[in-house]
């Protein structure tokens, strides 16, 4: 039997729903990432979205488009059933939604922050236990997952000029 570890790298758009053995990665801005891990079998997956929907007037597709919040959690929905699962049987934790621009006009909601609010809103709304947030701010975060064991990294890297006071280095 090898020990060999698997490891994927996301881009925006991208999903994965994997088994034990495989770590995942990306490196987000504006953009979301959920985690989903089931703790009795050891399986899950991660997306990497840029919008909380399709844009209107973009004809929707036959195939679901992971690059959209809602669309990427109906493609969770499906890697779930497809393992004989619910998606309310797994854990979640959230990565992302960081403003990217630094003094610009606060009054109007950021992309990220509407990121933010449609995950917690597809989550809650699917009655997925949310065991973590690391959301918002200013700068990136790089982002590993391994599956095997649900635990996740994260580490934020704040824009040139705030300082480092709200990073985050370690396991969540």
């Amino acid at each position: 039997m090898s020990n060999k570890l698997t490891k994927i790298l996301l881009h925006p758009g991208d999903f994965a729903f994997v088994e034990p053995g495989v770590h995942i990665h990306t490196l987000l801005g504006s953009c979301i990432s959920i985690t989903l891990w089931h703790p009795q079998l050891h399986i899950g997956g991660m997306c990497h979205f840029m919008l909380p929907e399709r844009p209107s007037g973009h004809p929707k597709g036959q195939a679901l488009d992971g690059r959209y919040g809602d669309e990427a959690m109906m493609l969770f929905e499906q890697e779930a059933a497809k393992h004989g699962t619910r998606l309310s049987e797994y854990q979640a934790k959230i990565f992302g939604g960081g403003n990217m621009i630094v003094g610009g006009n606060e009054t109007n909601e950021s992309i990220g922050a509407k990121n933010t609010e449609k995950a917690m809103q597809l989550l809650i709304g699917g009655g997925i236990e949310v065991q973590v947030a690391h959301v918002g701010e200013y700068g990136h975060r790089r982002i590993f997952f391994d599956v095997k064991t649900g635990d996740v990294w994260v580490r934020h890297h704040p824009l040139k000029g705030l300082g480092r006071l709200n990073s985050l280095n370690g396991k969540t």
